[in-house]
């Protein structure tokens, strides 16, 4: 089983993950924006269990998503960067695709909340394009 490791941009913080993502997603709502000050967020969906930071302690913000489950935001309190969020509505970490320091990182599978994209944004072509999160994903 292949693992997956990244860090901030500092190193204070790391971690890894084991086996392929379950999925992988532009998201373009707009908490993500403004997390990412961009028009999108680059998440690799990995089951929780697969998943560990292996270095230094993350700060975290809690927010409620749109299942009003939480979302769990950790972040490196040196360097700012965002390194993963917590979903718990689906059970995976929405690990930040820029962060990956080793291993391989696929291209998107999905786009999400596009109806909420900066009218600027461009969109990849041939990658399926939701204006929110299916339903199916919120656990509906």
């Amino acid at each position: 089983m292949n693992t997956t490791f990244g860090s901030c941009a500092c190193k204070n913080i790391e971690y890894c993950f084991t086996g392929a993502p379950i999925n992988s997603a532009y998201c373009y709502c707009t908490q993500c924006q403004l997390y990412t000050n961009s028009d999108k967020w680059y998440g690799l969906w990995v089951p929780q269990e697969n998943f560990s930071f292996t270095k230094g302690q993350t700060k975290t913000f809690i927010r409620k998503g749109d299942s009003g489950m939480d979302m769990c935001h950790h972040f490196c309190d040196n360097c700012g960067v965002n390194l993963a969020v917590k979903v718990e509505i689906g059970g995976f970490f929405s690990v930040a695709a820029n962060t990956v320091t080793k291993g391989e990182v696929p291209a998107p599978n999905m786009l999400i909340y596009t109806k909420n994209a900066a009218r600027w944004a461009h969109f990849p072509s041939g990658v399926p394009k939701f204006d929110i999160l299916p339903a199916e994903m919120m656990g509906e």
